[in-house]
């Protein structure tokens, strides 16, 4: 089984290696070189969390009709080939869209379209066979082990950009921007080949179909599963809204680097699986509420530091908010996915996690969208870019505010009570024995 978690997490990594030419380094160079709107870029980047709903129909679609006996293989090659070809030519869009706008759009919607579709289409697709083949006991190893890998692959992208982009030119950036293509390509081929086992025909067993109105009636009849969901909108709304912003506002209140600002991910990176690693360790010891509160807190603090650091232009000051920043994605990360994993039961947990993975798509496409447009205006009606991303980071340390009043209202039990309580009674039953 290591070897196939191992596949899994090659083929988890290739997909978050496209992720980081474009979140990290193209999104600096297109607002602050090319002089591209904000809220353009970031509404390009956030392409796919605005597809993220189809991944419910592929993975219907890939649990019925497998072809040559592979369910989720092909699906997880096509997504990574459209992956690798929106990095590939992103750079070649991004340039053309400074010299012929409306060209360039269309240009744009194809590459970061093929881009959005092709995460989509894998990341459905191997997560659903990273369950299949771990089977129940065996979930929570294998998802650790993709996720480390991913971390761990993010920072080590970054740094090979960096240095790439050691003398930022047009031609240095496609040539690194194809490298990164290639080298997740390989990785992604390495880790398919025999991992999904050939099955005779679609016999998977079939899941209940909910329509939207099902699903949203069900959210919003449970109390606490509709302040949950808002708790998680307003806190990744704050931690995840700043993906495309952070280098972007090192390059324009620092006067970083294009190689500067790119090993920002990388330290944010290093220090998020640290905090990772440690929340783990401390999940027994520590209460999840009270790693989720400290996340939130370190959140609002680490904003507060990015923002002194730009208006005492202390490049000191920068960094140590990037740290904390770092350290409370990992504790966010760790305690609310314990929590997620807790506010499940009996035949809604894929309702649930749905749901969840809704709030998850939802809110980083709201943070990228909005962050871009509110530092778009702010530039735009004071003349000061570093004001308008300072409006940015303030607001995001309110809503984090704001998520951590919802989450004193959060009751983990009454959840799992009140969503008891809608099922049938042999189910009931059945988890009172468990009990």
């Amino acid at each position: 089984m290591l070897r196939k978690r191992l596949q899994l997490g090659l083929l988890h990594v290739a997909v978050a290696m496209t992720l980081v030419p474009i979140n990290s380094t193209l999104n600096r160079v297109m607002i602050k070189d090319l002089a591209i709107s904000a809220t353009l870029v970031a509404a390009l980047a956030s392409l796919p969390y605005l597809f993220s709903p189809i991944q419910m129909a592929i993975g219907s679609f890939s649990d019925r009709n497998p072809i040559f006996g592979l369910r989720r293989t092909p699906f997880i090659l096509l997504g990574l080939l459209l992956c690798v070809v929106g990095v590939v030519v992103a750079p070649q869009v991004a340039y053309l869209l400074s010299r012929n706008f409306w060209l360039g759009i269309g240009a744009g919607l194809l590459a970061f379209g093929a881009w959005g579709m092709g995460y989509n289409f894998a990341a459905v697709s191997y997560l659903s066979l990273a369950s299949e083949l771990s089977g129940e006991k065996g979930r929570s190893r294998t998802i650790a082990v993709m996720f480390t890998m991913m971390i761990v692959a993010i920072i080590a992208t970054s740094i090979s950009l960096s240095h790439m982009l050691a003398e930022y030119n047009p031609e240095a950036l496609n040539q690194a921007f194809l490298a990164v293509g290639l080298a997740a390509l390989s990785l992604g081929l390495l880790g398919a080949i025999k991992l999904e086992p050939r099955h005779a025909g679609a016999d998977a067993p079939v899941e209940e179909r909910r329509s939207w109105g099902s699903m949203f009636r069900a959210l919003t009849g449970n109390k606490q599963a509709t302040r949950f969901f808002w708790y998680l909108m307003l806190l990744l709304v704050a931690i995840l809204g700043q993906d495309v912003l952070l280098e972007p506002y090192g390059a324009e209140a620092f006067g970083l680097s294009v190689q500067a600002t790119t090993r920002i991910t990388s330290i944010w990176g290093t220090t998020f699986l640290l905090s990772l690693t440690a929340g783990g360790a401390l999940e027994n010891r520590v209460s999840k509420l009270t790693q989720a509160r400290v996340g939130a807190w370190s959140g609002v603090v680490s904003f507060a530091l990015i923002v002194a650091g730009g208006a005492m232009g202390s490049l000191n000051v920068f960094y140590l908010g990037v740290v904390l920043l770092g350290l409370a994605t990992g504790l966010a990360t760790v305690s609310n996915l314990s929590l997620m994993l807790d506010m499940t039961v009996g035949s809604q947990v894929g309702l649930f996690v749905g749901m969840w993975g809704i709030a998850n798509a939802a809110s980083r496409l709201l943070g990228n969208v909005l962050g871009g447009a509110v530092r778009d205006g702010v530039t735009q009606v004071t003349g000061n870019a570093v004001g308008g991303y300072a409006v940015v980071f303030v607001i995001e340390a309110l809503l984090l505010l704001a998520s951590l009043a919802l989450l004193r209202q959060i009751d983990v039990g009454q959840f799992r009570q009140m969503a008891e309580a809608s099922l049938p009674y042999a189910e009931r039953a059945a988890l009172a024995g468990e009990g």
